[in-house]
């Protein structure tokens, strides 16, 4: 297992990765991906997720689906990174020919569980593969990630109730609690000011953790129980985090860089001008 240095310094490739991966399609949620990437970092390179690329295909493994799926690109990178699929792959990330879309495809991608990109739709997802694990009386959890702003979707309230009623208790959501959609805040939008509170008075388990501080999420995965209830993990995170001109910024939802970005972008995540410069000459 990686110390914390460690950590920090695989979490800083993902992040030049999850760019270049970007600014070589011209395309990509790049502040979306970059909230994630720490929660995803957890399950996977840390593994607090029980399933591996050997065991993508057994009936026991825990399943994960990205439902905020437009956070994609920090998804794809740590499953490269984890070995589901050649690294290789990212250089096609939204070119003709390569697996990986805008959006995650489980019948293209090794290790996506569910096709998604339609805000609101994983939490039911997910609550049916729980019950359907449960009926078969498995142990494997079904791990969702949401986005905030996409919680105003009706269909995830409905999922949120059925999980109480069935008692999904190895269900486990985690709220990507960054604030921003789109071009506003989440809080402008619809008013939720907890959503501890809102989750709890639907039924889940309620923890809060800081989302960017990969040693608590670990701690937060491990000490999950089981008490006849669906658990929710409010993560709180930043949009666009470890890049200045991303952070809290609402036009960075679905943007490229211009020149002056570029540049800050490049000196913050050590990337080179040779290393630009690839990234554009393979098309």
């Amino acid at each position: 297992m990686r110390n914390e240095t460690e950590d920090l310094q695989q979490l800083e490739k993902l992040r030049k990765e999850i760019f270049l991966t970007s600014y070589r399609a011209g395309t990509g949620h790049l502040a979306s991906a970059y909230s994630s990437l720490e929660i995803l970092y957890t399950l996977y390179i840390k593994r607090c997720i029980h399933v591996t690329p050997q065991s993508i295909q057994d009936a026991d493994r825990d399943k994960l689906i990205l439902s905020k799926g437009h956070g994609s690109l920090a998804l794809y990178c740590v499953l490269a990174e984890a070995g589901f699929f050649p690294k290789e792959e990212l250089k096609k990330f939204a070119q003709p020919g390569g697996i990986l879309g805008g959006e995650p495809h489980k019948l293209e991608v090794p290790g996506v569980e569910a096709t998604t990109g339609s805000l609101g739709h994983g939490l039911s997802l997910g609550a049916g593969m729980a019950y359907a694990d449960q009926l078969d009386k498995r142990t494997s959890r079904t791990y969702v990630i949401l986005g905030d702003g996409e919680c105003e979707e009706g269909s995830i309230w409905e999922a949120a109730m059925a999980a109480a009623k069935y008692k999904l208790d190895h269900l486990v959501a985690i709220l990507d609690y960054n604030r921003i959609q789109k071009m506003s805040a989440v809080e402008e939008t619809i008013g939720i000011t907890s959503w501890d509170e809102k989750w709890k008075a639907f039924g889940w388990e309620v923890t809060h953790v800081p989302g960017h501080d990969v040693k608590k999420l670990c701690e937060c995965f491990e000490n999950i129980t089981y008490q006849g209830k669906p658990h929710i993990i409010v993560a709180d995170t930043i949009k666009g985090h470890g890049v200045s001109v991303m952070e809290n910024n609402p036009v960075w939802h679905w943007k490229q860089p211009n020149r002056k970005e570029l540049r800050i972008i490049a000196a913050e995540l050590e990337i080179t001008q040779e290393e630009l410069e690839d990234a554009k000459s393979i098309h």
